[in-house]
Order: C-alpha cells, then structure tokens, then sequence
C-alpha cells in the first residue's frame, strides 16, 4: 500500500454542527449612561441605616473583645515562658550542683581508699561511703522533686486559671 493511501484512511472530517453559529453582531448592547445612575440621589431606609450602624457597632465591640483576649493570652505565655525557663534553669542549677557534689565525694573516697593498710579498712570506708551517697541521693532527689513540682504548678496554675475563668466568661 502507498503512503498517499495510508493518509486518506486514517483522516477524519468533522461533521456539521446541527446548531446554527451565533453572530452578536445581530445584537445591540444597551445603552448605559454613568451620569443618569446618581447614587448620591438615592434614599436609604432609616431601618436599613440604624441596622448598620447596629452591626458597626457589635463589629467594633467584637474586635475589641477578641483584641483584648488576644492580648491576655500573649501575656499568659509570655509570663508561663518565662516561669518555666526560670524555673529550669533553677532545676539545672540544683542537678549540676548535685551532681559537683556526688563526684567531688567520690573522688574524696578514692583518696581515701589509697590510704588503707587492711581489708578490713576497705570495707569499712566503702561502707560508710555508700551509707553517705545514699543518704545524699535521697535528699537530692527530694530537693530536685520538690523544685519539678513547684515548676509545674507555677507554670500551669496560671494557665489553669485563665482557662477556668475564660469558661466561666463563655456560659454566662
């Protein structure tokens, strides 16, 4: 078969719309005169009026509230920010002090292991050592336990607070 037989099989004519075309030049568009149409002329409703001015009004009353609330709760994590960081920053304090402590005892015990003559002597150092750093680990957790405790009620209650009285505020 020949390329020019190939060509004329495979094209497709597209066949007539049944619609007729539409021509807008048949068509006049309106004529429309800006100056005729004075707005300033027009009266409006007074009901219309005293119901925009009702509606300005609860908008500015709105904007203010939600202004006012916005700027609240910047403060409250302003002021929840800085009371947790503070608080931190004493709990770091605290551990690191701690924790000076822990290895300046344990160094002092091995010093004091290294003046032993006896078995005996090992045992009884090691005994008191451990007795110690015991008794020491419970009061710095206890220290550090009550200084997490305080950093998280100073830190919620202000927030528990407002969120208290923003519902109490919502059902009235």
């Amino acid at each position: 078969m020949s390329q020019a037989a190939k060509t004329t099989k495979t094209e497709t004519t597209v066949p007539a719309s049944p619609f007729p075309a539409f021509d807008l030049t048949k068509f006049e568009m309106p004529k429309f005169d800006a100056a005729a149409f004075d707005l300033s002329k027009i009266e409006v409703p007074a009901a219309l009026r005293e119901t925009a001015d009702k509606v300005v009004v609860q908008m500015k009353d709105g904007y203010a509230k939600l202004k006012a609330a916005a700027e609240e709760t910047t403060d409250l994590l302003e002021d929840t920010y800085a009371t947790a960081s503070t608080g931190v920053k004493d709990f770091n304090l605290k551990a690191l002090e701690a924790a000076r402590a822990n290895l300046n005892a344990g160094f002092d015990h091995a010093r004091d292991l290294m003046g032993v003559k006896t078995l005996a002597e090992v045992i009884e150092l090691q005994s008191a050592y451990l007795r110690k750093q015991f008794e020491t680990f419970q009061g710095q957790a206890k220290d550090l336990s009550a200084i997490a405790q305080k950093v998280a009620t100073d830190t919620v209650e202000p927030v528990k607070e407002k969120v208290e009285k923003a519902f109490k505020t919502a059902t009235k």
